[in-house]
């Protein structure tokens, strides 16, 4: 194994024992060693297993895990890979880029950093000499770990059960969740006449929408409920009508619509109100119009606190009914934070797809739920209702896979109704999703059809553009991705010269470019260089002079959070010539002569928010960078027309089935996939690894 170089920033100059080994050897960073030293000295506490392991507690978090297994380490351990979006989603965030990063010519200059790592965040040698490590033999470490100070005590920083051990912060939110969980699910709700419920049922869902009309029921008697299920299922549509079903009852309760992140909740509000617009008049009245919100903004937001809001158990939040979408992106802290300032008798409806990626912080919360489903005994009073809703034993709807379908509050969605049965794009994702290999690679070959045919209504199409893992872009090969990236930035650029917003926005989202990494051949930054370099030499009128660099037709992607203009990190939006200054003349703008672009009151940026268009002048952005192409997990929650997904290479710790099919499941008629089929395959074998301890403390009873 290659030790860390020793200008590698991430090199501990001062430890010693096994943090060095362990530092050296890539398995912790310079803050895991430096943390678990300053916690040892803190607490008298010298012996090097009790230290590393304070340090792996440390690094599992970093990684999304919340509990580290002491007796699994050893041979579960990988090296880092890069942190795709390492900000909490409803804070200020970084740009996703850093500088100097790519030539101009698109290229990457180095293909190994200093430290030993690829570009991609994948060890470049030596990953598999992990498990040759001198570790600690597990009995001894666990009793030395058991003994220590750093363990012991109400005050402790560590926590140990069995042989998982967790930061004392975490062991505490995973405790409250369930707590409130196990609290709130002991007994069903009384608040409904359940013949009112089902005529509304009845009313509200037609027979074929049967999946839909049995989770409604459950989120309707649930006081906390689960709404599971993949893109295209209906989830939004459902929650709609369970709003119109509860406030049929109780017109006075008051609803949230929350979202981890603004752009997600933006289209929480607009996906609610485009829904319901088929309702009759009395339920779309019923549901009304509803705007939402981040979770953190919900609870209050407190600058400078990253865990502590001002609605808690002190000062519960308002609302009746608390809805959160894309659920699967809700960490642990922030989930912990929101149960205990729900009122009792809140419902809360957490709604989301438990394939997907989970958050970028700690905790897998909606996976944890939905695997076991494991929120308290179903009372006599909602399996009473549940006959009622799915009638008669010879009539009853026997759904494909009972076992997964509804337990305790936890209902999924499993008709598709965005890609049909025979759609190549909903077959591929399912093989993904289920990890069968063998199906997935053989879908992936075949494709559908030619994979240059024009998208269109039923048009499902999925490709595969192969590059080897260790081979350089073949750009002879992208031609097609070339094709469509220069497609999109035309019609991007022709709405926008044209001074039409609508139609530059409905062009944004005709194609994405997406990367499981921000850096190296196969990230962010070398696709929007390429990106780049194809648009310009498309239309060498691109880019203008305009010292602000700003061009009409330009993809802009949020990086920060600006509460001022309802600008959100993650929300995308597009350059746009403003036609009503051009037409002012002097003293209105830039005067009808002038060149598109040619002063700050030429262009604005453009923005949906509740299904319309909103302008915000280039002056009032925030922090922004063009977006050609950006990560899988950006993408969350968002559909395009046309995408194209870069593979990591096989033995990149990204190469996830979650990673995979999020970014398959973001397309609506075109799917093009550029890496190797072998990276394909073992990202498909490869379920991401979180280790909680929320499944097996709501298991227990």
């Amino acid at each position: 194994m290659s030790p860390a170089s020793p200008w590698s920033a991430d090199l501990a100059l001062r430890a010693d024992g096994l943090l060095r080994v362990m530092n050296d050897a890539g398995v912790l960073s310079a803050a895991d060693v430096h943390l678990a030293s300053r916690l040892g000295v803190l607490v008298g506490e010298s012996d090097d297993r009790v230290l590393l392991a304070a340090a792996l507690a440390v690094r599992s978090t970093r990684q999304g895990s919340v509990v580290v297994d002491l007796a699994r380490v050893a041979d579960t351990v990988v090296l880092d890979a890069e942190d795709p979006d390492a900000t909490t989603p409803d804070e200020t965030t970084p740009d996703e880029t850093t500088p100097d990063e790519t030539t101009p010519d698109g290229t990457t200059p180095d293909a190994t950093a200093p430290d030993g790592t690829t570009p991609d965040g994948g060890a470049s040698a030596g990953a598999s000499d992990l498990g040759a490590l001198p570790w600690p033999e597990p009995g001894a470490w666990v009793a030395a770990c058991a003994a220590s100070a750093l363990t012991t005590g109400d005050d402790a920083p560590l926590r140990l059960h069995g042989t998982g051990l967790w930061l004392a912060r975490y062991d505490a939110q995973e405790r409250l969740v369930v707590d409130e969980l196990r609290r709130r699910t002991a007994a069903a709700p009384d608040d409904l006449d359940l013949d009112v419920l089902r005529a509304g049922l009845d009313r509200l869902f037609p027979a074929a929408d049967a999946d839909q009309r049995l989770a409604a029921a459950v989120c309707a008697l649930s006081r906390v409920s689960v709404l599971a299920g993949g893109p295209g299922t209906g989830k939004t549509t459902t929650v709609s009508k369970v709003l119109a079903l509860l406030r049929e009852q109780h017109p006075t309760w008051r609803v949230a619509l929350a979202a981890p992140t603004g752009k997600a909740a933006a289209r929480l509000d607009e996906a609610v109100a485009s829904s319901s617009a088929g309702f009759a008049a009395a339920d779309r009245e019923r549901v009304g119009r509803l705007e939402g919100t981040t979770v953190h903004r919900l609870l209050g937001w407190r600058p400078g606190s990253r865990s502590r809001f001002r609605h808690d158990r002190t000062n519960r939040l308002p609302y009746e009914v608390v809805v959160v979408d894309e659920a699967s992106m809700v960490p642990l802290t922030l989930m912990a934070r929101l149960l205990e300032a729900l009122r009792d008798t809140t419902r809360l409806v957490l709604v989301g797809d438990p394939d997907q990626l989970a958050s970028v912080e700690a905790g897998a919360v909606l996976g944890d739920l939905v695997d076991r489903g494991a929120l308290g005994s179903r009372t006599a009073r909602a399996a009473a209702a549940l006959d009622v809703v799915v009638p008669g034993h010879g009539a009853r709807v026997v759904p494909a896979r009972p076992a997964a379908y509804v337990r305790d509050g936890i209902a999924a969605l499993t008709v598709n109704h965005r890609f049909d049965a025979a759609s190549a794009i909903g077959r591929l994702a399912d093989a993904v999703r289920d990890g069968r290999v063998e199906d997935a690679v053989d879908l992936l070959r075949d494709g559908a059809g030619a994979p240059d045919a024009p998208a269109g209504p039923g048009r499902h199409g999925v490709e595969l553009v192969e590059v080897a893992d260790d081979a350089p872009l073949p750009l002879d090969a992208l031609a097609a991705v070339e094709r469509d990236v220069v497609a999109w930035g035309t019609a991007l650029r022709h709405a926008a010269l044209a001074g039409d917003p609508a139609g530059a926005l409905r062009a944004l989202d005709g194609h994405r470019l997406l990367c499981a990494h921000r850096r190296g051949p196969r990230g962010v930054q070398q696709w929007e260089a390429l990106s780049l370099r194809w648009l310009v030499a498309a239309d060498p009128d691109l880019l203008t002079s305009r010292a602000d660099g700003h061009h009409p037709g330009e993809p802009l992607l949020v990086t920060t959070n600006d509460y001022e203009v309802n600008l959100f990190n993650g929300d995308t939006g597009v350059v746009v010539a403003d036609r009503a200054q051009d037409d002012a003349g002097p003293g209105g703008g830039r005067g009808a002569g002038a060149s598109p672009g040619a002063d700050h009151g030429g262009l604005r940026a453009w923005f949906a928010r509740g299904g319309r268009p909103v302008g915000v002048p280039l002056v009032r952005l925030g922090s922004v960078r063009p977006v050609h192409a950006m990560t899988v997990h950006r993408s969350q929650g968002s559909q395009f027309g046309r995408v194209t997904v870069v593979l990591p290479t096989a033995d990149s710790p990204l190469a996830t089935r979650e990673t995979v099919y999020t970014a398959l499941t973001r397309a609506v008629s075109h799917v093009r996939v550029v890496g190797s089929v072998d990276a394909f395959a073992a990202a498909v074998a490869r379920p991401a690894a979180r280790a909680t301890g929320l499944r097996r403390r709501l298991a227990e009873d």
